[in-house]
């Protein structure tokens, strides 16, 4: 997989992609991430990518010019599958939504900014728009690492246990049951006499159970959603 951001802070991606599992995908061939600082593509002498929004309004808006031409200069290179645009009244970020897009070969994602971007970048370029939850950040790409980090995890080879990803919580609306190491007891504290049982049947009917639980009473939104409410 690749994955190409457009960013106006590129400087703010570099950590989260430089350390462990995204780190041990690039360094394995599993995934390319690519950082595209917009103003490299900007015309303004000054490399500004923003501007005054027509009809007034406060803050300022991502211009249509560089962003035109870094998707562009992109999209002459390779087929994209995807070109996601990060901003607060996109589609809520999801497990299934993460599912679907490590199925692709070729994403961009821009990173909003500001104000937003012109709407007429939103129409002719963008084929998906999402938010990671109701709340509003100074820009997308806190939004894009983990959209990045949550797709990167499930492409195959990239954890160590290739059942661990199908076993995280909201895979299937379930939230996970808890979780035991050892020792068996610590301060008069004792690991469910279940788990030491060596019974798989038995451990796996009891984590169900205690997944379907721990759902009900915690996110009941989405326990429902697992009932099929």
């Amino acid at each position: 997989m690749r994955i190409d951001i457009i960013t106006v802070l590129p400087e703010i991606l570099e950590g989260p992609f430089n350390h462990s599992i995204i780190k041990r995908a690039k360094e394995k061939g599993l995934a390319e991430i690519h950082l595209h600082n917009l103003r490299d593509y900007s015309e303004n002498k000054h490399k500004k990518v923003d501007d005054y929004s027509f009809g007034k309004g406060a803050g300022m808006v991502m211009a249509i010019q560089p962003i035109e031409k870094a998707i562009e200069t992109l999209k002459a290179e390779r087929n994209y599958d995807e070109i996601i645009f990060t901003t607060p009244d996109g589609g809520v970020f999801n497990q299934r939504e993460a599912n679907s897009l490590s199925l692709k070969e070729n994403i961009i994602i821009l990173c909003g900014h500001y104000k937003g971007i012109d709407q007429r970048i939103r129409d002719t370029y963008i084929t998906k728009e999402i938010s990671i939850g109701d709340y509003v950040l100074t820009g997308g790409e806190l939004a894009a690492a983990i959209i990045t980090d949550s797709v990167v995890r499930l492409l195959p080879g990239v954890l160590g246990d290739e059942t661990s990803a199908l076993t995280d919580s909201f895979q299937d609306n379930l939230l996970s049951p808890p979780v035991y190491t050892r020792p068996a007891e610590y301060k008069g504290l004792k690991v469910p006499e279940v788990l030491l049982s060596g019974n798989d049947k038995l451990v796996d009917d009891w984590k169900h159970e205690q997944a379907i639980e721990r759902t009900r009473k915690l996110r009941p939104d989405l326990y429902k959603k697992y009932l099929g409410e």
